[in-house]
């Protein structure tokens, strides 16, 4: 028998209200805040993430999914939004439009890493991305699309992890200064972090190996370093946080896995969620779009995976509208009264009523039961003496009203009406 590729899941049933739930509210609160869909390709040129995301992350060195395909041409799926979406904002000459340009985006993403949960190596990402201005403020809103649209879903205690990763300006003279502080210590850190002082060293921040703890604790922030523009720009987004009292840490081991990031790093963090509380991350990316062949462009956006925010909805006990019922069920005597309820279905579903009709040829007993576990509203039956008459017994599943003996031609459109669904299907 075959099983789901280790690191997939299948999102069955009775998980879809979850994630309905979740489309619903990312899509009203896009709304809001007044960001565009953009879809992208799910596989680009392997040299996009290699030039985009940089050498010496985890994700190109360890993480990418990538193959030569029948062309001979070098391809990678995507392993994560930004990049691609950097590269239709240059292709497509989105930067002729009013700036900034607001994009938002939902779909998988593809990385080879650890199976833990809520993680997996194709998941749904929810993205969002601002390219064209500097300014501070659409930091702030960027991160408010976060913080609204976790608000609404129910978390609680939500709060801003926070840092300044600097610029090609600034950070130079930084990493020389954390590289110095590191080199007497080399032999007290993981492998991974002597890799990373060689080719990624601002990924040394972000070790969470136990015995690298107190070497990090000990290094030099950053933030110490900053040149005027930067220190300006982080200090211009605290004072917007600070007047709209969201609560926020200043966290100097913050940098984020990617080497397109600049300036504005962030996470958002929720109470209960056990001890990996992030929900998402992101930052300004001020020098990808240059890095990828297009003019000096900035940018900045969040990642957030859709299968860790249903896990924790889930564990947090968080409630979700269910699937919808069937408003109708149709129950029949007889294959010519079947018959004419395939027709009947047909009517009610161009009103727009949800129907449904029992299969198989169930007793008669057996399917009213079953639009009585369906949670119908009403029961349309019908059997030999309607055929002759032309009507069918409405028989309202809620309450105990009299049956009603209704026109076969009129009870789609009648349902329509009480049941108040809006416009009819076109054909």
């Amino acid at each position: 028998m075959y099983l789901a590729p280790r690191g997939t899941i299948d999102i069955l049933p009775e998980d879809q209200p979850y994630w309905l739930h979740l489309y619903d509210q990312i899509r009203r609160v896009v709304a809001l805040y007044d960001y565009q869909r953009i879809d992208v390709p799910a596989f680009e040129e392997t040299a996009l993430y290699v030039r985009g995301v940089g050498e010496g992350t985890d994700i190109v060195d360890k993480e990418m999914y990538n193959f030569t395909d029948k062309g001979g041409r070098e391809i990678a799926l995507r392993p994560e939004f930004t990049a691609g979406i950097v590269r239709a904002y240059l292709e497509h000459g989105m930067r002729t439009l009013p700036q900034p340009v607001k994009l938002y985006s939902t779909g998988p993403i593809f990385r080879y890493e650890r199976v833990q949960a809520g993680r997996y190596r194709q998941h749904t990402q929810f993205d969002i991305e601002v390219l064209g201005s500097l300014d501070p403020a659409v930091d702030l809103d960027v991160m408010s699309v976060a913080w609204q649209l976790y608000s609404e879903l129910g978390f609680r205690g939500l709060a801003f992890q926070l840092n300044s990763t600097g610029c090609p300006a600034c950070r130079p003279a930084y990493i020389r200064e954390l590289v110095a502080y590191y080199e007497p210590r080399r032999g007290q850190v993981c492998e991974d972090c002597r890799r990373r002082l060689e080719r990624n060293p601002l990924r040394v921040l972000d070790c969470k190996v136990p015995t690298c703890q107190p070497i990090i604790a000990g290094a030099p922030h950053i933030t110490d370093h900053l040149c005027p523009e930067c220190a300006a720009h982080f200090e211009a987004l605290r004072g917007y946080l600070d007047a709209l009292e969201r609560p926020y840490t200043l966290n100097h081991r913050l940098v984020r896995g990617l080497d397109y990031y600049t300036k504005t790093v962030f996470e958002v963090w929720a109470q209960g969620i056990g001890a990996q509380n992030a929900i998402c991350g992101g930052g300004r990316y001020d020098g990808l779009a240059q890095e990828l062949g297009g003019p000096p462009t900035p940018g900045i956006g969040f990642g957030s995976g859709m299968e860790r925010i249903v896990l924790l909805m889930k564990e947090e006990g968080i409630a979700v509208p269910g699937a919808p019922a069937p408003q109708v069920v149709l129950v029949y005597h007889g294959q010519e009264a079947k018959t004419r309820c395939v027709q009947l279905i047909t009517d009610l579903r161009a009103q727009g009523v949800r129907a449904a009709l029992g299969f198989d040829d169930r007793s008669f007993r057996a399917q009213l039961r079953n639009a009585n576990r369906l949670g119908a509203a009403y029961a349309l039956i019908l059997g030999e003496d309607e055929l002759a008459t032309g009507q069918v017994v409405l028989q309202n599943m809620l309450d105990e009203a009299p049956k009603e003996m209704v026109a076969q031609s009129d009870v789609a459109r009648l349902l329509a009406q009480r049941l108040d669904v809006g416009a009819p299907c076109r054909p």
